[in-house]
């Protein structure tokens, strides 16, 4: 049997958070088909991007993506993190995510309505520009976003404890240092 090479393994283990990531897809599908009268967030809309560390299982797959652009793009976004300078997701060209795909979750739920708790109860919030007007939302179109980040953390300290077998990585990964992380699936 022919053994797997660190980046294949890396695909392994980054299986269980890709499936999150389908069954986020899904449910932001579904709610952006229902309440499209209602989404005004469009490609070039980033007035939500603020993201600037993320747990070390969604660094890695940034990673991974970044490795699969073309080498003139992979430079660009290199060149996007080493002049950003304000609050603005340091990934972003041209108000524009170049790793749109491979994207982490809270990325993929940007504008649509979360449910969260806070120190007064739960609370829905959404972009302003969005459900404007709409007072009562179901249960389908809101994303429980206290359930999902229990499970991303679930998840991302499964990855850790498969991947990081010498020493734990940070808690979070800041984007800024996504591409020179000293991964251990890659030659340093």
């Amino acid at each position: 049997m022919e053994s797997l090479t660190a980046l294949q393994q890396m695909e392994k283990h980054l299986a269980p958070y890709r499936q999150l990531v389908q069954q986020v897809d899904t449910l932001c599908a579904a709610i952006e088909q229902d309440w499209a009268a209602q989404i005004v967030c469009q490609a070039g809309c980033s007035d939500c991007c603020r993201l600037q560390s993320v747990f070390p299982v969604e660094a890695a797959n940034l990673y991974l993506g970044w490795r699969q652009l073309p080498a003139v793009e992979a430079q660009q976004v290199r060149d996007a993190l080493a002049a950003a300078t304000d609050d603005a997701c340091p990934l972003l060209t041209d108000a524009r995510c170049p790793l749109y795909a491979v994207r982490p979750l809270i990325c993929r739920t940007h504008g649509l309505p979360i449910l969260f708790q806070t120190d007064a109860g739960r609370s829905i919030d959404t972009c302003p520009l969005n459900f404007r007007g709409v007072d009562t939302l179901p249960g389908s179109a809101v994303i429980d976003l206290d359930r999902l980040n229990t499970v991303l953390v679930g998840l991302n300290h499964d990855f850790v404890r498969q991947v990081f077998l010498q020493a734990p990585p940070p808690e979070r990964i800041q984007l800024a240092e996504v591409f020179d992380f000293p991964w251990p699936f890659t030659a340093p």
